[in-house]
């Protein structure tokens, strides 16, 4: 079962390059400002910002289908975004107003989408896999072709309830792809530091369950790995892991100095593996595009960051009557 990677180039038109520059740029500029209210103290609690690993989730996203499902753990507003959640609603709620998708009480963590089918924002690590298994456990029942994507970190890997749900998973032939977002580290220690195995696809071997890993910080490569897995669980043969290295350029949260690691390495990875580098070097050298015709898409995008932050500081707080709606007694 090892980590096959394709040397052909995936076959992507110039329209999907932009779009896939467009969706990357926006949660890029989105965090930015997250990050800038953030220190303003209009963001309270926690936050942990997902630049630098923007090509995972829109390289994923581009393999679904409407009716799949995405749930995450806390570096969760990317994914949030690319699946199609409005800017506005996802700003408000990181700042804890009313407008906000759950009504200003979840924050950054704990925001959900039934719309858009995503399920959150998990707090606690490793959390979120076992009830991915269970909403893909829902459409094996309703007998329909959905797939549901369980992102984790390399950290949560090492969890004991993960290895619960790969069995179950395994067992049951549950269509639910294990996303692992290795972004090398697990809060402050790295991954050679707290793992035993260099590779963490292969720990769905025990259990039967193939996987690969893949080069996430190239959206095409994340894309192609993604329609690998779709077709694999859409076609009834269970489980598969994508073990998606990428890397973070932020600290593991806003709180977080990251004196773990030197500022040589993060600049080196800014340099030289930018996703979304690599994708605006695609369509200049390509020809799909001007420098122009990327610095009016950046304007558009800061444009409609900028609407979103205006839209969460109008929004009023959620009144104190909300204290007891949503409640289970």
């Amino acid at each position: 079962m090892a980590a096959k990677k394709s040397s052909k180039k995936p076959n992507v038109s110039a329209e999907e390059l932009l779009t896939y520059y467009k969706d990357m740029l926006l949660i890029r500029r989105f965090e930015e400002k997250a990050g800038q209210l953030y220190g303003m103290g209009l963001i309270g609690g926690f936050c942990h910002l997902y630049i630098g690993q923007e090509a995972v989730v829109v390289g994923l996203e581009a393999a679904t289908k409407e009716g799949d499902k995405r749930i995450t753990s806390y570096r969760d507003h990317g994914h949030m975004l690319a699946c199609g959640m409005d800017p506005n609603g996802v700003m408000a709620e990181l700042t804890g107003r009313e407008g906000g998708y759950s009504k200003g009480k979840g924050g950054s963590m704990h925001m959900f989408s039934k719309e858009k089918h995503f399920y959150g924002g998990h707090g606690i690590v490793g959390a979120q896999v076992p009830l991915g298994a269970g909403l893909a456990f829902a459409d094996k029942y309703k007998g329909n072709d959905n797939v549901t994507f369980a992102y984790f970190g390399d950290g949560a890997a090492n969890q004991g309830q993960i290895y619960e749900t790969f069995n179950m998973a395994a067992l049951w032939k549950l269509p639910v792809i294990f996303v692992i977002e290795n972004n090398q580290y697990a809060m402050g220690t790295s991954q050679h530091r707290s793992t035993s195995t260099p590779d963490l696809y292969t720990r769905g071997e025990a259990f039967g369950i193939p996987g690969e890993i893949v080069d996430g910080m190239n959206v095409l490569a994340v894309k192609e790995a993604s329609e690998k897995a779709v077709a694999h669980c859409r076609s009834g043969e269970g489980p598969y892991i994508l073990e998606v290295k990428t890397y973070r350029y932020r600290g593991h949260s806003m709180s977080d100095p990251a004196k773990y690691r030197t500022r040589e390495e993060v600049q080196k990875m800014r340099d030289e593996r930018d996703p979304i580098e690599q994708v605006r070097d695609l369509l200049l050298t390509g020809k799909h595009a001007t420098e122009d015709d990327l610095k009016a898409i950046d304007k558009d995008i800061k444009a409609v960051v900028n609407e979103s932050a205006e839209f969460a500081k109008e929004s009023p707080e959620p009144h104190l009557d909300e204290l007891w709606t949503d409640i289970y007694a």
